[in-house]
């Protein structure tokens, strides 16, 4: 598996958002599979011609969100889709739960929100 990154410096998202964004589509679609090892953060940055901090950065974003694990000196692998989709999900619902709360929403209308938004995303 070969992983195939294009930084464009003439896009508005920053360099280690396409890096981040190019990864995690890749591992979605299965192009990277599960326990593909990434490049070291040196090895990548001078490969795309970026700053080392560019690399880590978009590394932790994807560590963050699940798309890898950062198992020390043995590298930085693609992690199980379930466990990202699961740990992404979770921690939406949970920012949505405070979020509600902040709102002064109590627990039914809060659910009933979540409901609408299903109804309109999935009928």
């Amino acid at each position: 598996m070969q992983l195939t990154l294009a930084i464009d410096p003439d896009l508005d998202d920053p360099p280690y958002e396409q890096l981040r964004a190019q990864i995690a589509e890749q591992a979605r679609r299965g192009d990277l599979p599960v326990g593909h090892r990434l490049p070291t953060v040196r090895g990548l940055a001078l490969q795309l011609g970026l700053a080392a901090n560019t690399v880590a950065k978009a590394y932790r974003a994807l560590e963050a969100d699940g798309v890898v694990a950062t198992r020390g000196r043995n590298g930085t692998v693609v992690a199980p889709a379930a466990d990202a989709a699961a740990r992404e999900a979770a921690e939406a619902a949970q920012t949505y739960a405070r979020r509600a709360r902040r709102l002064g929403l109590d627990r039914d209308a809060a659910h009933a929100a979540v409901v609408e938004a299903l109804r309109a995303l999935y009928d």
